[in-house]
């Protein structure tokens, strides 16, 4: 899933990353099973790619395949060898945006026509990988710990 929505931040002493899910995604399925979560930040260059990842669903095609990213194992967390940062989550908390909390009735209005109110899903940063510079792509992002 390619991401538009979130933030980084401390919460509850613990460094955190708050993502917001649609009910209709696919990814919420993986997240939902394995409570867990990985960010993915990527130089310019891929940005076209990432277009085709946020339109198109995985329940319909090989999106990955399409684009060309490699999927790489990260201590049992998933995301791709392309990227240059990876954060790995341990999902904490989850909750749907509730409509009658809403404080400003126009970002309802504006952003849930449909009514599909995101989740969201705050995790905690376990591990950051980062790209090491001038290393070959195959096993080039490095753990740097939690």
């Amino acid at each position: 899933m390619t991401v538009s929505w979130g933030g980084l931040g401390v919460l509850w002493n613990l460094d955190v990353a708050t993502v917001y899910v649609r009910p209709q995604r696919y990814t919420k399925e993986f997240i939902e099973r394995t409570g867990r979560f990985t960010l993915s930040f990527y130089a310019p260059e891929h940005k076209a790619a990432l277009g085709v990842l946020g339109r198109v669903s995985g329940r319909d095609e090989d999106k990955v395949a399409r684009v060309g990213f490699t999927p790489v194992e990260l201590d049992g967390d998933f995301a791709f060898e392309e990227a240059e940062l990876v954060l790995a989550c341990r999902v904490l908390y989850a909750d749907e945006i509730d409509p009658k909390l809403f404080r400003d009735a126009s970002c309802d209005a504006r952003n849930y026509p449909e009514r599909d109110y995101h989740t969201a899903y705050i995790g905690e940063v376990e591990r950051t990988y980062v790209r090491a510079r001038g290393v070959p792509r195959e096993g080039a992002l490095r753990s740097y710990g939690g």
